[in-house]
């Protein structure tokens, strides 16, 4: 049972609370289960036995059933006092199982709970990571106010743990710190302020939830972190996603301007002209247009969510479609509607919160869910909160065209069995009516019809629905309120009588000779009506008497006298006041003269409107928008700000070091290879600071001199955009040997570090602990080193990623059977799109490689597709611009996996205005495909504004050829023929290999399958950084570490088929080289050997 729920929990897995997370999975042994049949008192005695056992099985056994009995709801609070006894126990299962106990009753058993404070204490020393995250979470949980100071030391030393799991805890601490003693506020702030830097997908939802607690005004603490927290996004864990996603969401209300401008325009205020007066300013115009700019970060946002609609959680789903429809262009909003109709497949509570936001969706922008109409067609299983709420849909959808096929499917729901449902469908259908003129007359014998249904409430509502109706045209349906006034007889729900009364009673003069016979009837039945009934019949009465008072004037003061004495003092005061209106005495007042004009008085038709018009005050998504009503804790988005702040409080300064990075892949292997394992790329990444260890160890450092801030990998691409540039490769080289000795010789006294902590790594531990204390080693080694690390070291960014995916891989190799999972910082980032991208996750430094080689003691070969090391920013021209009529088009190989599917290649698509005039509807025609060949093409774009651009993404399958995808790019108008052909290096992915893996392929792919040429290269052309260069900028091909500086190696394999492509250049004496491809495409890798060769040659 332990090994398995503790296995979940060392993920950092937190679904649910720690009262629930070590319920047993294994079936409970006989006793227990007997003890399900005994009293709770005798079973209560059994386990305080156990637990005073001097056994730790029998203690053991104990706490599983105790937490057993806690996951099924049972009260277990009695045991308190003998489990908290446990807590000090030396049996590393009992203790996680005390804690879990502990954290479910701390809060209740405060006064039993706070005698075991230092042992918690004691805990949150403890190497064991879990045990100091649950001593954290059960202190916090003792909300006595005395132990604050207490609780706020330990969060403070947990922030800077080392383990992701315990900071993430801390960051939960926070919360329930700040709601028991607010006054903490500005000490917490700190602490969040410190977690907002750390790197770890694990803490960063914990830790902007903290953030939304205790200081959601706070946006300057966002600024530096806000590109991080866009780039970690897609890998935190789903519930973080949420409020991650809520949080930027506020956050870029208030710093980017609206990319809903009317035209897609700014406006700004022109200076006046030296010669105009100022009334002649006046009259002008005085703003100019320029187009809209979106801001590079709030791009960054919406690029970066884009991928989380395909989620499996609904929440996510549904935090991102929010934030498209708040922050995205009304252009872009519309692919949030497919995967919001997808969610329509899960349980009736999702259903219903997604029903409830597409409803304010469809109201302002119809078109988004004009295709998914379908889908809102209601079931007959559905319960009636889903049928009202699509009903609601469908009736915001309808229009002309499909206004036919929604009345056929209303006239289905009225049928229905469920009359709430059926009563709901008739207000639908009189909502179409008035908002569709083409269909009024049609609604409205459709609801004359269903008067004579033998249901009491559809007739009811129909009449309640005709009266509104009516009173948009009376004059032309008499006829109506004559056959509504025959059905008085047999209708007795109170509110369609009392419609029908109101319709006789307003338009009395067009029915004369039905509405008098109508009120006697009600005198007659007077005392029995209901309220609301005896209210319009003393309305009717009174208008009577004022247009027909010859005939009613006895009925009136009949009905009068009625009301005079009824029970209600509605009706008596209303009977009163009706009197001294229209009965002229000498006590009437100045109003009986205008009794006429106050009866009959012309009222506005009601005006039939969505109940979730109002709703998009609140943010989508949250509890305010389906209450609709301001929620306790809720936080208000703000307007779009007129101007952008400033967006340079965004940037992270950082020390370029690409270059010094690039050059290390050139370094030439001089030592003995025993030698180079500790050297060479050991010191190179040590000097860029590694990723956890050493961001930990100069912790304290930090603390102290408050000056260095974690940077985040997204920024580096402003200092590696501009590297690799076709300058003189000569004085490239030269320049990066010197930066390459500088690095070398400030980084020697990490070697012996490295030693101890590589040496340490290799050890193996008892298996419970293996992964808390080799932690707690390294961190404590690298602890005792910290001061001598200089000042460089601890301020440049962190590069070192690759290190630790690195050893990761290492260890993999090494101990293939191993199960235990890390839960430190691995920080996966986003690849970086930049003109050329720094090999840092997919190349290994070629002495590291040839030295790890002999460690492996698996024999397995590891070949991943890796980040390409270079993406071409050269675009293609798909659709000049006269060709197109004003619509121009370019397109480019991003050279990432397509999200479309895994044999396609990724082709960005930037398509252009170049007109005055709106494009609409711009999409993919009719395809000319050669055959097998497939394409995936982009959503239709509804409109593109003048002088706009917009770029989008589609997925071909080349099947390994360089064939030509022929297809028509259309507008509303017109349809160009365009077509693609792409590049062969574009039809690779690049993959990464050991040395040794790439000699055992290439050997079994000789013969027919080898290709090679040999080739004069340039004296500037040979050294290894220009082969790198040159040959990644041709093909989309992986580095492959080469223990021999005359031997270059590459790989990759194809996108289709997944076959190996592998390039060897190797210089020859002479300034000549032979250039070697090895692949089963023996087509594609002649046509890549005829495009290399000439990129190699040229100088």
């Amino acid at each position: 049972m332990s090994a398995s729920s503790l296995g979940y929990n060392e993920q950092g897995g937190e679904a649910t609370e720690l009262g629930q997370e070590a319920a047993p999975t294994t079936a409970p042994s006989a006793p227990a289960a007997f003890g399900l049949f005994s009293s709770d008192t005798k079973k209560s005695e059994d386990l305080k036995e156990m637990l005073e056992s001097s056994k730790d099985s029998a203690k053991l056994d104990a706490m599983k059933r105790i937490v057993g009995m806690i996951a099924k709801g049972k009260n277990a609070s009695e045991l308190f006092p003998a489990v908290v006894k446990n807590v000090a126990s030396k049996n590393i299962e009992i203790k996680k199982l005390v804690y879990v106990y502990l954290m479910r009753y701390a809060e209740e058993q405060q006064d039993v709970a706070l005698l075991s404070i230092s042992t918690f204490q004691r805990a949150l020393k403890d190497p064991n990571q879990l045990i100091r995250a649950s001593a954290l979470r059960v202190l916090s949980s003792i909300r006595v106010p005395i132990i604050v100071p207490i609780m706020m030391l330990a969060i403070k030393e947990a922030s800077a743990d080392l383990s992701p799991y315990v900071r993430k805890n801390a960051a939960h601490a926070i919360q329930k710190l700040y709601s028991l003693d607010p006054e903490q506020k500005e000490m917490l702030i700190e602490v969040i302020e410190k977690l907002l830097k750390d790197k770890s997908t694990l803490v960063a939802g914990s830790v902007v939830m903290a953030f939304e607690e205790v200081c959601p005004d706070r946006i300057d603490l966002i600024h530096k972190n806000y590109r991080k927290l866009c780039n970690l996004l897609v890998d935190v864990e789903e519930w973080g996603q949420v409020v991650i996603i809520h949080m930027l969401t506020r956050y870029a209300r208030t710093q980017f301007v609206s990319p809903w401008k009317e035209g897609d325009v700014l406006e700004e205020f022109n200076e006046k002209d030296f010669y105009e007066t100022d009334e002649e300013q006046k009259e002008k115009d005085q703003k100019v247009k320029k187009p809209y700019a979106m801001d590079p970060d709030h791009r960054l946002l919406i690029r970066n969510t884009k991928p989380l609609l395909q989620s499996r959680n609904a929440a996510v789903v549904m935090a991102v479609a929010q934030l498209y429809w708040h922050l995205a262009p009304k252009s872009e909003a519309g692919i949030v509607s497919k995967s919001l109709v997808r969610l329509l497949r899960s349980n009736r509570e999702v259903q219903y919160i997604v029903l409830q936001n597409i409803a304010t969706m469809s109201i302002q922008r119809k078109g988004m869910f004009e295709p998914y109409l379908k889908s809102f067609y209601v079931r007959s299983t559905d319960p009636t909160m889903i049928k009202t709420s699509k009903l609601e849909i469908l009736t915001n959808l309808a229009n002309e065209a499909n206004i036919s096929t929604l009345l056929r499917e209303f006239q289905t729901y009225v049928k229905s069995q469920d009359k709430q449902f059926a009563a709901a469908t008739i207000q639908a259908i009189g909502r179409c009516a008035t908002n569709i003129s083409e269909v009024t007359d049609t609604c409205l014998n459709g609801l004359v019809c269903l008067l004579s249904n033998r249901d009491e409430i559809v007739v009811a509502e129909s009449v309640v629905v005709i009266k509104k109706l009516l009173q948009t045209q009376p004059a032309h349906h008499s006829e109506i309120i004559k056959h509504m006034g025959k059905l008085l007889d047999t209708i007795t729900v109170p509110v369609a009588r009392a419609s029908i009364l109101w319709l006789i009673g307003e338009y009395c003069e067009r029915v004369p000779k039905i509405a008098p016979d109508v009120l006697r009837k009600m005198a007659q039945s007077f005392t029995s009506e209901d309220d609301l009934v005896k209210l319009q019949i003393l309305n009717l009465g009174a208008k009577l008497y004022l247009t027909n008072s010859k005939q009613t004037k006895l009925l009136t003061q009949y009905i009068l006298n009625l009301g005079k004495y009824d029970q209600s003092y509605d009706i008596r005061d209303r009977t009163r006041f009706i009197r001294q209106l229209i009965v002229p005495n000498e006590k009437s007042g100045a109003l009986s003269k205008y009794a006429k004009k106050i009866f009959l008085a012309q009222k506005p038709a009601p005006l039939l409107e969505s109940p979730f018009k109002d709703r998009d005050r609140f943010q989508l998504g949250t509890l305010s928008h389906t209450l609709n009503t301001k929620a306790t804790g809720y936080l208000e988005l703000s307007n779009w700000p007129e101007e952008a702040p400033d967006p340079s409080v965004r940037n992270v300064e950082v020390i370029e070091l690409g270059k010094e990075q690039l050059v290390t892949l050139g370094k030439v292997k001089k030592e003995k290879s025993t030698e180079k394992f500790y050297s060479e790329s050991e010191e190179e990444e040590s000097a860029s600071t590694t990723d956890t260890e050493s961001e930990s160890t100069s912790e304290s450092e930090k603390e102290k001199n408050g000056k260095e801030e974690s940077s985040s990998m997204e920024n580096t691409e402003s200092s590696s955009s501009e590297e690799l540039s076709e300058s003189e490769s000569d004085s490239k080289e030269s320049t990066a040997k010197k930066r390459f000795k500088t690095i070398e010789e400030s980084d020697s006294d990490n070697m012996e570090k490295k030693k101890k902590v590589i040496s340490k790594k290799n050890k193996s531990f008892d298996s419970s602990d293996a992964e808390s204390s080799s932690t707690e080693e390294t961190s404590s080694d690298s602890k005792s080193e910290s001061d001598s690390e200089s000042d460089t070291e601890s301020k440049k960014p962190k590069i070192a990623a690759a290190t630790k995916r690195k050893e990761m891989a290492v260890q993999e190799k090494k101990a293939p059977t191993k199960q235990e999972v890390s839960l430190l910082d691995l920080d996966d980032f986003n690849p970086v799109s930049t003109p050329v991208a720094v090999p840092t996750p997919a190349i290994l430094s070629p002495s590291l490689v040839a030295d790890l080689e002999g460690l492996s003691v698996s024999k397995s070969s590891v070949i991943d597709v890796s980040t390409p090391v270079f993406v071409p920013m050269k675009t293609h021209e798909l659709l000049h611009r006269m060709s197109g009529k004003g619509l121009a088009a370019h397109y480019h190989f991003s050279r990432q996996p397509c999200i479309y599917g895994d044999q396609m290649v990724s082709v960005q698509v930037t398509l252009t205005n170049t007109t005055d005039q709106k494009l609409e509807n711009i999409h993919i025609g009719e395809k000319k495909l050669p055959t097998g060949m497939k394409m995936h093409v982009f959503n239709p774009i509804e409109f593109l504004e003048p002088e706009e651009s917009i770029t989008v993404s589609m997925g071909i399958d080349f099947c390994d050829s360089t064939q030509t995808a022929s297809f028509q790019l259309c507008t509303k108008e017109d349809h160009f023929s365009v077509n693609i052909q792409p590049p062969v290096g574009e039809l690779l992915l690049p993959v990464t290999m050991a040395e040794k893996d790439f000699k055992t392929e290439q050997g079994m792919l000789t013969g027919m399958n080898e290709t090679s040429a040999t080739i004069t290269v340039a004296p500037q052309n040979s050294t290894r950084l220009v082969i790198l260069e040159k040959v990644v900028k041709a093909a989309n091909l992986g580095l492959v570490p080469s223990g021999q500086d005359n031997i270059h190696r590459f790989a990759a394999k194809t996108v289709h088929s997944g076959s190996l492509m592998l390039v060897t250049v190797e210089l020859k004496e002479g300034s000549t080289a032979q250039l070697i491809i090895n692949t089963e495409k023996t087509v594609i890798g002649s046509i890549l050997l005829r495009e290399l060769k000439p990129v190699l040659s040229q100088g």
